[in-house]
């Protein structure tokens, strides 16, 4: 049995436009008895505790207990409810802090906020760079920044290129997080004497422990380098 929709000939193809602008669901059949934000809320919840492997339209479809075809009144495909997923957990995001302060302070919450959001949803990872998934909040969450950095006088396109940065550099540190061998990486047990670089670098003396963590550091030093260069 396939998880694939029922052909149609006003299903629209490829071309057809964003899950944001249809209608909720389909004017044929009976009336579906959930709606879509049901269908998203069980996906995530899916997806959260087993992975987004397991989210197909037959297993959510089994979560509210009906059959996998209902659920395509209201969606066209499995793309277009990882695209609604995405964007229901960019929600997440709000309320956004206001930029009353220093821009570079807000912009390191955001981030935070945004590492935060990928390890209550650990599967955004795989799916948050989907062109497709571009919705409402997400272009929510740009709007803000946006608007935090609007005292820079650089140009918007640095500025959307730093954002795009930020959010790059923090699924890293996501990513880093969620894999088994986040751990410092172990020598023990490692003959050294053919990499002297190492060897004199194991020799050096402790440095104090930095005042901000590396993903504070990195954040600062990241959206400095490419605002601050770029705006004098």
């Amino acid at each position: 049995m396939s998880d694939a929709p029922p052909v149609s000939a006003g299903d629209g193809g490829p071309d057809r436009p964003p899950i944001w602008s249809r209608r909720e669901r389909g004017s044929r059949g009976p009336a579906p008895a959930h709606s879509r934000d049901a269908i998203v809320v069980a996906a995530v919840a899916l997806a959260d505790t087993e992975g987004l492997a397991a989210v197909s339209m037959r297993a959510v479809a089994s979560m509210l207990g009906t059959g996998a075809g209902s659920l395509y009144r209201y969606l066209s495909s499995r793309d277009d409810l990882l695209d609604l997923m995405t964007d229901r957990v960019i929600g997440e995001l709000r309320p956004y802090p206001q930029a009353e302060g220093d821009w570079l302070d807000t912009m390191v919450l955001l981030g935070r906020r945004q590492l935060a959001l990928f390890g209550a949803h650990p599967w955004l990872l795989d799916v948050f760079h989907r062109a497709s998934g571009v919705g409402p909040e997400s272009l929510a969450w740009f709007d803000n920044c946006i608007r935090v950095l609007e005292p820079l006088p650089c140009a918007v396109t640095a500025k959307f290129e730093a954002i795009a940065m930020m959010t790059g550099v923090v699924s890293l540190f996501a990513r880093r997080e969620a894999a088994a061998g986040a751990e410092a990486l172990s020598f023990a047990g490692v003959d050294l004497a053919a990499y002297p670089h190492l060897v004199a670098a194991f020799s050096q003396p402790t440095a104090p422990a930095p005042r901000a963590d590396l993903v504070e550091r990195t954040l600062r030093s990241l959206l400095t380098g490419l605002l601050l260069a770029e705006a004098g």
